[in-house]
């Protein structure tokens, strides 16, 4: 099988390079901080099933992972149909009676009594494999995607989008169009298709307005963000709480398990969107970092895989990813310091959520799977 970079052409070598091993440690790491913290931020209850959850999400999107990684990328490409069928069906079926409405949000299934899911988690990895076929499949003599290429790509993301924006989950779409940018970066399109997103964008938002899409809530944060100190006991509570856990931490922090912020559970959902303050409050400032520090190598060690990926396809899928796990960290930390409004987004690999833990580590098998595959020269 032949695959062109730039004008060079590139012939697929039979078998897959060894797995990036930093990167899986990265992810291993953030993931076992993230159940440190879940255990501190649930321990008061006395119940340790969201624990237990938790862990049992890592264990699963651990092994998917691996599976993953193992898969030749032409193999995943072959696949990309039914994943993005799967995408669109699971996203539909939310505005079912089958959907479960969450902290305002309608976008989880039931499976099960006690057993929920999140289509639009795995659905990013489902846009990431399919937005990058388009962009990433280069004819004979092409250095980048064509202007079919780019509006095809546009018309695969704009479905699953769409379908999100009925739920609604603001934070999810922010996260997709930061996939759909990324991918559009690395894969060498016109930079003007760029401005047509932002354009896109911005119509889109005043039409959410204008049909009544934006909730009151999502306003009011927005209002909170401007201003600070408004309302600290109604609508600013969360941002205020927040900052007070994260400052009262300090350099080393109080220690893990010892953090009083926590222990009283004065920032609501502590344990998921808002894991960030537990790792403030009780590990300081050092610690807080370094999840930082770990997680921007995780993303620096992705870059690299999307610029040496031996096929353009392999290039725009570790881009989309990257994007993805950069879009929510930063608005994840972002939120919880001041610096972003609250979309409710989680901390990639450390916040609590099934649904959330695996499609991430899945993604760090993506990332793997297009690492592997190697080309040998003619």
């Amino acid at each position: 099988m032949i695959a062109v970079t730039g004008r060079r052409r590139i012939v697929w070598a039979p078998t897959l390079a060894p797995p990036d091993r930093v990167l899986t440690l990265l992810a291993l790491a953030l993931s076992v901080a993230g159940l440190l913290l879940v255990w501190s931020a649930t321990r008061m209850s006395g119940d340790l099933s969201q624990l237990l959850r938790q862990a049992a999400s890592v264990v699963l999107g651990l092994v998917l992972m691996w599976f993953v990684s193992r898969v030749d990328l032409r193999v995943l490409r072959a696949y990309v149909p039914v994943a993005y069928v799967l995408v669109l069906v699971s996203l539909a079926g939310v505005l079912t009676p089958l959907g479960v409405r969450v902290n305002g949000a309608h976008s989880w299934i039931t499976l099960a009594p006690g057993v929920q899911f999140q289509p639009s988690e795995f659905a990013k990895v489902g846009l990431a494999l399919a937005f990058a076929v388009p962009l990433g499949e280069l004819r004979d003599g092409q250095g980048r995607p064509g202007f079919g290429g780019v509006v095809v790509a546009l018309a695969l993301a704009a479905a699953p989008i769409g379908l999100i924006a009925l739920q609604p989950d603001l934070g999810t779409m922010l996260v997709f169009a930061a996939m759909v940018a990324g991918a559009l970066l690395v894969s060498g399109a016109p930079k003007r298709w760029l401005l047509v997103l932002v354009a896109g964008a911005a119509g889109a938002g005043a039409a959410a307005w204008r049909l009544g899409l934006v909730r009151p809530y999502q306003i009011e944060r927005l209002l909170v963000l401007a201003n600070p100190g408004a309302d600290p006991g109604g609508v600013g509570y969360n941002a205020a709480q927040a900052r007070i856990a994260i400052g009262s931490g300090g350099l080393l922090g109080k220690g893990l398990l010892n953090g009083e912020q926590t222990a009283g559970h004065f920032v609501p959902e502590q344990h998921t969107d808002f894991i960030f303050t537990v790792a403030g409050e009780e590990l300081g400032f050092a610690g807080a970092t370094a999840i930082v520090l770990a997680m921007g190598a995780l993303l620096w060690r992705g870059l690299s895989i999307a610029r040496h990926s031996a096929s353009p396809y392999g290039t725009v899928l570790a881009g989309a990813v990257v994007s993805w796990l950069a879009f929510q960290t930063f608005m994840n930390v972002g939120m919880t310091v001041g610096l972003m409004p609250i979309v409710g987004v989680p901390l990639p690999f450390v916040s609590y959520g099934g649904s959330a833990t695996v499609a991430g580590l899945l993604a760090i098998g993506l990332l793997q799977a297009a690492h592997r595959t190697r080309p040998m020269q003619p």
